[in-house]
Parts: C-alpha cells; structure tokens; sequence
C-alpha cells in the first residue's frame, strides 16, 4: 500500500520526452490507498461477479428424438436399445435416443434454467475494489502485472483535468507518448493474436493484453481513447471490479485525473470518517498496525515475555518386542522379572553342577590313566618264564590227538 501523504499532479501540454514532465501542483494522498490488501477477497469477488455477464444457453429438449425408433425387445440376441424404425435404408435398425447413439440425445441435456448468476455481498464487493485500489499504487504490483511504467515518474500516476478534454484520437497517442504510457499500449499491439479456441468464430476472434485505465471524474469525456487499443476508461463514481482487476490479477495501471483522484476520499471516507456518497461506509481497519511481523518478534518487548521453547512432545512410540526389551516386558507382566530372576538362579545352578561333574570325571580319566600307566611299567619289569622242552611239547601234542 501507498504511505506517502502527497502526490504530484501531472501536466497535460505535449513536452519533451527527455525532459521531466511538468508539475502543476500536489494532491493529498487518499485513505483508500492505504487500506490492507485482500487477494482472496479480490479472487472470489471477480470469479463470482464475471459469470454474470454469461448468457443462457441449451440445446432443444427435442434434440436426439426427432425420429421414430422403439426397442425391440428381448429374445433377439441384441441390446434393448431403441432402434430406428422402417426399412430399406441404412438408418433403420440403428440404435438412436441413447446418448451413446449416432444422433441420440446428450448426457444431462444443458438447460436454460441453469443458475447462471451469482450474488456477491456488497461489502465484499467493496473491499475487492478497495484492495484491487491500493494494490494500483504499488509499482512492484504493477510491473509484476506486466504493465510497462517504466518512463512513467510515480505511482500512483495523476494527471491534469484537461485530459477529459482531448477529443482527437492523434492527441490521445500524443499524450500517452508524453507522460511516457505508450510502451504499455504498444504492448498491447504486439501482443493482439487470433484465439485459439472457438470463440474465434463468436464474435471474439482476437486476444490481447490490457493497457492502462484512464479514470475520469466526468461521465463524459476523452471519447478518443476508445479508439486506442488497449486504453480502457471509467468513470470515478462507477469503478468496476473487472476494470480494476483483470482476471481476478491486482495491479492495473491507472492514469488518474486531478478531480477523479480528489473525488476517492469523498466516494469511500476512511477508518474514522464515514463515506458522504456511500451511506454509513467507512474504510475497514487494519488488522495490524505493523506489517513487519519479523520485527515485532524478535523486538524486545516480545521477547521478554515469551516462554523457553519447548522440547517437542513424542505422541508415538515405536513397537518394541517384550521378549527383548526388559521393561516392556515387565509392563506386560509384572511377574516376569520374577520368572526371569529364578530362571537365572536355576541355569547358574545347573551351569555350577554341570560344571562339578566334569572336573571329577576329568579328575576320575586322569585317576584311570595313570593306574594303567603304571600297570605297563610294572609288566616291563617282571622276567619272562623259560620255554617248554621240545619233547615235551611234541608228547602233549600226541596225546592231544589220540
């Protein structure tokens, strides 16, 4: 939004386009430029307040139906489908009424009873020209709208009462060239095309961009910028959402006249003072009075007042096995660490038994070993007895066969 508290008036006279164009004089700035700017509002006020321009159409409630046709029933091995009657032609026999027939009626027909038009509050509608006001006044709105300002010397733009008086369309060009306008309305120009779509055959055939608004305190007057393209004008006392605003887009460039420019405090008033044309209207308050919200927080009066941040609270915990984890275990059961404790003393007993009974077999292996150790040294030691006689044995043998 504007803050400054004047703005300069702007002569009409031709001059030099190297030169600054002359002031005749400053006005104070308007209220209603400094008034919050609502994008949504201007959004939904422009989608709903377009579509009542629409007109009615439909197709004829007859469309689809102009021939005779009746199903031939089951038993025919086809569909139930109505089905053109006669013979001889290639129509009959055809499937028609339908919506998936060769001429057959559309899918939920359009009507003339549609509800075409919207209803926008009126304080809504306000606020979305307030808001498309003041964003006209921010020169980064405007250029990101992509109107060309560059030559123009400040925003918001105002210029003489005299250019309600220009009549010839040769002295209009000539005043959008000297307050340096004419680049926005050349681009325009360049940017005029055929629509791709079939409004190209309704009347509608071309597309171009929007140059500047002239607004004008007199119903009357500057006739010879409707033959400008791109140039619209409007009259102070009836400024329009969709002149304003584009497409729903904030930031059209406006050329102002003196007395349209004067007449804004009187049409919409301020924060304190009621409007003298709209009964019982004042501009709505700022929500904030501050808008840099960076700044009051981290200022020290906010600060100073704030609690420590908080640790960030664990809503969720993930799934833990009780068979591993010891207190979701005893959180389950209580009498578990009972369980697990006595089995812990039991496998130590047994681990401290198993443990006894092979150290003394160890201790009985080791015993056996060395008895039978020295059992061999023993047998080492001890003569052999003499051998038998030969004849001795030879006698035990006869004997042994008889």
């Amino acid at each position: 939004m504007a803050t400054r508290p004047n703005v300069n008036v702007f002569a009409v006279a031709k001059g030099d386009k190297d030169k600054a164009l002359p002031t005749v004089g400053a006005v104070p700035l308007p209220s209603v430029f400094t008034t919050p700017i609502r994008n949504d509002v201007v959004r939904f006020v422009h989608t709903n307040v377009a579509k009542n321009a629409r007109q009615a159409y439909a197709v004829t409630r007859r469309q689809g139906h102009r021939t005779t046709a009746e199903s031939w029933g089951t038993g025919r091995a086809v569909a139930r489908i109505p089905r053109a009657s006669g013979g001889g032609t290639n129509r009959s026999g055809q499937g028609a009424y339908g919506n998936q027939c060769r001429g057959g009626h559309m899918f939920s027909a359009t009507k003339t009873f549609r509800r075409w038009h919207r209803h926008v509050n009126k304080n809504q509608r306000r606020l979305a020209v307030i808001s498309a006001l003041a964003a006209s006044a921010v020169p980064s709105l405007v250029i990101s709208r992509g109107h060309r300002i560059e030559s123009i010397p400040e925003i918001p733009f105002v210029v003489d009462d005299s250019v309600a008086t220009i009549n010839k369309t040769k002295a209009a060009v000539a005043f959008l060239r000297a307050v340096g306008a004419i680049a926005d309305v050349e681009k325009v120009d360049a940017s005029r095309r055929v629509r791709p779509t079939k409004g190209k055959w309704r009347n509608r055939r071309y597309l171009s961009r929007k140059g500047p608004l002239l607004i004008l305190a007199s119903k009357s007057g500057a006739n010879a910028f409707a033959n400008v393209r791109g140039v619209d004008v409007a009259n102070v006392d009836y400024l329009n959402l969709l002149q304003l605003a584009p497409g729903g887009h904030l930031g059209r460039f406006c050329i102002w006249s003196k007395g349209a420019f004067e007449r804004l405090q009187s049409i919409y008033g301020s924060t304190t003072v009621a409007s003298t044309v709209k009964a019982g209207y004042q501009l709505p308050l700022p929500l904030i009075r501050n808008e840099d919200i960076t700044r009051v927080i981290n200022s020290a009066e906010i600060q100073k007042v704030l609690r420590r941040k908080a640790r960030p609270f664990r809503t969720t915990r993930g799934q833990v096995n009780p068979l591993r984890n010891r207190a979701a275990l005893k959180a389950l059961s209580p009498f578990a660490t009972v369980q697990l404790f006595n089995r812990a003393v039991s496998d130590r007993a047994r681990a401290k038994a198993s443990a006894t009974r092979r150290k003394n077999r160890k201790a009985e292996v080791k015993a056996r070993r060395a008895g039978l150790e020295a059992s061999i040294q023993a047998n080492k030691k001890t003569p052999k007895k003499a051998a038998a006689k030969p004849a001795a044995k030879a006698a035990t043998k006869a004997t042994a066969k008889k």
